[in-house]
């Protein structure tokens, strides 16, 4: 695939995402960025929910998929890469979409014992996120410090990788308090970020 097209992928992903959660916060007045969670945005009954998840949400993780499988054959040859790259679009990217196609329930309650099977797919797909997109960096981050020309990216890797980890951590003990929103933004932000750095090292040094 040529280079600039993944490069645009992966930059256009995170500008969709961003995008669709500002606009989705700016429609909902009432909406808390700190305690409430970004799938509340766009969760089912939610006015505008459906319209943003299929032109934001779902595109958002096509693009997503499109970079992180497509970024592989940019990169020298490793096993370790390759794993976490193919991790990344997966449990992020695939993982993006399934969440749009299956939101929550109104609310995004935490009760599991009275919730749609909507809500099922869709919080099981994100506990699968938050699980594996951070252990997919650490594969990213120790594939290429193994490589000489991209040890310095394989350290800003490893370090979004661990500070993901301390977040989604914080996420999920914070879940029904009035910080969970801000913990899984701070968590989503260093993914983002990281599809961003990534984009640009693409660009730059693709084989």
């Amino acid at each position: 695939m040529n280079t600039k097209l993944i490069y645009l992928s992966g930059i256009f992903g995170v500008l969709l995402f961003v995008s669709t959660t500002i606009i989705a916060t700016f429609l909902n007045e009432d909406y808390n960025s700190f305690s409430q969670l970004i799938s509340e945005l766009t969760a089912t009954g939610v006015p505008n929910g459906k319209l943003l998840r299929w032109i934001g949400i779902i595109p958002s993780g096509i693009l997503i998929s499109v970079f992180s499988f497509a970024s592989i054959s940019k990169f020298p040859k490793s096993n370790l890469l390759k794993a976490g790259f193919f991790g990344f679009g997966i449990f992020y990217g695939i993982s993006t979409i399934i969440v749009g196609v299956f939101p929550c329930d109104e609310g995004c309650s935490t009760d599991l014992t009275n919730i749609s099977i909507s809500q099922v797919i869709h919080s099981l797909s994100g506990l699968l996120t938050y699980i594996f997109v951070p252990l997919s960096l650490l594969l990213i981050g120790l594939g290429f410090l193994k490589l000489k020309d991209f040890k310095r990216f394989g350290i800003l890797t490893l370090g979004c990788a661990l500070l993901s980890l301390f977040f989604v951590f914080l996420f999920f003990n914070t879940l029904d308090s009035n910080i969970s929103g801000i913990t899984q933004r701070i968590t989503e932000g260093l993914f983002l970020f990281w599809i961003v750095k990534c984009s640009i090292k693409v660009k730059n040094s693709s084989i």
